[in-house]
């Protein structure tokens, strides 16, 4: 995992550099929601949805400066739903990566419109031509991004996910649930890459079957974590699933089934880039990585 761990922190670097540069410091009257969507954007994290997006990329040569504007664009989507879901209307969480949550550290009203400016933002840096010369595949970045963000992906899945602690919810309605709130935006993650390239539907298809996989590999091992994992090493508040009574996959499969089936999805998900040779070594290292994380 040790060319695994220094690719993904460089990564992180760079892509931290371009966020650094898309959220200015600013001294005008706003500088507040300035400060808040830096605060949240620029708070650490794996970046891993950016890493799928540089991977990918690089698979088929496309150049890094682009990738680097749809890894951003992402991790400002990813933290948008953060903020928003940390808010007292959703989970109403106080810690997040280890430090106070956007809306504890500034205030709700504030946090909400750093949320919007953060998604808002995200589809004007895929729109600019830095991103792609093509206006097509920018074209074709947006809106599978918005798909995937939006009511048919992340929002409804956070719907569905707000209703679950009232339903009684079998494994087939949890998966469906979070492939909506957690997979669609990895999966977006992995396809970006693909979308740059001007790969073809087979290629494109091979990701998405990986990046299915992936994403649900990476809820069940979230799920462990919330359930096994303390405070100080997840940086979140942890065991709130059960408490809230919320179905998950280790409350109907039990831990060691789940650990079973997230290893095994892992395993599943490399299998679907074999076909990339050496080229997709990093990313099938990654669906190893997300089942054997402790953050």
């Amino acid at each position: 995992m040790t060319d695994l761990n220094t690719a993904m922190a460089e990564a992180a670097g760079k892509v931290n550099e371009l966020l650094n540069a898309l959220i200015p410091r600013i001294d005008v009257p706003e500088k507040r929601l300035y400060d808040a969507m830096r605060y949240s954007s620029m708070a650490g994290g794996k970046r891993l949805r950016p890493f799928l997006v540089l991977q990918g990329a690089a698979m088929f040569n496309v150049a890094e400066s682009c990738a680097l504007r749809a890894a951003a664009a992402v991790e400002m989507i990813h933290t948008y739903s953060l903020i928003h879901d940390d808010l007292p209307a959703m989970d109403n969480s106080d810690l997040r990566r280890g430090k106070p949550t956007c809306h504890k550290q500034f205030d709700e009203a504030t946090a909400i419109l750093a949320g919007d400016s953060l998604l808002t933002q995200a589809f004007g840096v895929l729109a600019d031509p830095k991103t792609h010369g093509d206006p097509q595949v920018r074209c074709d970045l947006i809106a599978t991004l918005a798909h995937s963000a939006g009511p048919l992906g992340m929002c409804g899945g956070q719907q569905f996910d707000l209703m679950a602690e009232k339903m009684d919810l079998d494994i087939g309605a949890i998966t469906r649930l979070q492939r909506l709130k957690t997979g669609e935006l990895i999966a977006w993650s992995c396809e970006a890459g693909a979308i740059l390239g001007k790969q073809p539907h087979e290629i494109r298809h091979k990701l998405q079957l990986y990046a299915h996989d992936l994403g649900l590999a990476f809820q069940i091992a979230d799920d462990l974590l919330d359930a096994e994992g303390s405070e100080e090493e997840v940086g979140k508040s942890v065991g709130r699933d059960a408490e809230a009574g919320k179905a998950t996959f280790v409350s109907i499969l039990g831990l060691e089934r789940a650990r079973s089936q997230a290893a095994a999805l892992a395993d599943q998900a490399a299998k679907h880039l074999e076909v990339f040779g050496e080229k997709g070594k990093l990313l099938r290292d990654v669906a190893r990585f997300v089942v054997e994380r402790r953050t």
